[in-house]
């Protein structure tokens, strides 16, 4: 019998309960109340529980019955969640939006973004991750992640589109108490020799060989952004970083900016792109949350 249930059984069970009355419920459902009280009737013959007391001029609801109604609301709930995701892929939408996000990429735009979607796309999971360098390409790539927001890697490889969304400032810092610190003027290649210059890395074969802005032969590689700031902090090398993550240390002293002659008149910014396989665009989810990315721009360039 409990195989029987139906969701407009559920329904009316709530909407009684919300409206306090079967006539109520009868004209929020545009029914009758003699088939409101019928399909109660019968929703509690199936099950073996009152779920209304009828003895006053109002039906109240049992104890059982308020125990069961969270549990009615979250069947219809997910019903209607059920429905409204079929029929949005059946118009093309992804059942679910992979993105993995380049750790360089500001944190206000891509939050900014993730609010939004939730919002504007409440039945569409959002899988996220945060990597560095070809960490960022090789999900996209193998087809794990279907959105890549990539900025360290300076091609695309042949498989991938891109779409440039903006400029991350960089600046080149050290804590104060490290050597750099203390030169005048500008420092040459030549000074950066004998100091260690801490570099994110990655462990993917896209970047092996590769070098992206080191000019030192002592290098420390970090696969991690804040283990990175923190190493700079405490003064174990020097290093280029996204300016909007150090700013307050620049405030407070507690990184300072080196002035290298190879980056004049300022360190160079990195271009961020999206990414994305030729053969699987992004739908309609996909293309919202970057159009959401690029108008979310000018926050972040300020």
């Amino acid at each position: 019998m409990l195989d029987a249930l139906s969701l407009d059984q559920l329904r009316t069970f709530i909407a009684a309960a919300d409206e306090g009355s079967f006539s109520a419920a009868g004209r929020k459902l545009r029914r009758a109340q003699s088939v409101v009280s019928h399909t109660l009737a019968n929703l509690e013959g199936q099950i073996g529980v009152q779920l209304f007391d009828r003895d006053g001029r109002y039906p109240r609801l049992t104890e059982e019955g308020t125990a069961l109604l969270a549990q009615a609301r979250q069947v219809v709930s997910g019903m209607d969640g059920f429905k409204s995701k079929a029929r949005a892929i059946a118009d093309g939408l992804e059942p679910e939006l992979s993105v993995v996000v380049d750790v360089i990429y500001p944190m206000a735009s891509l939050t900014d973004t993730v609010g939004a979607f939730r919002q504007a796309f409440p039945h569409t999971p959002l899988r996220l991750y945060v990597e560095a360098l070809g960490a960022v390409m090789q999900p996209v790539l193998g087809q794990v992640c279907r959105l890549g927001i990539s900025g360290s890697m300076p091609a695309v490889p042949e498989l991938l589109e891109g779409e440039k969304l903006l400029d991350v400032p960089m600046v080149t810092v050290a804590a104060p108490s490290h050597p750099l610190a203390s030169l005048k003027g500008l420092i040459r290649p030549r000074d950066l020799t004998d100091h260690v210059q801490l570099v994110l890395t990655d462990r993917t074969t896209l970047t092996e060989g590769k070098t992206f802005g080191v000019f030192s032969p002592q290098i420390w590689r970090l696969a991690d952004l804040g283990a990175k700031h923190a190493f700079l902090r405490a003064g174990f090398g020097w290093g280029h970083m996204p300016k909007a993550m150090v700013q307050t240390d620049l405030d407070a002293g507690t990184l300072v900016t080196l002035r290298m002659e190879a980056f004049q008149p300022h360190t160079p910014p990195i271009a961020m792109f999206a990414v994305y396989r030729k053969d699987t665009p992004p739908g309609p989810a996909g293309r919202w949350f970057l159009q959401r990315l690029k108008g979310a721009r000018g926050a972040d360039e300020r």
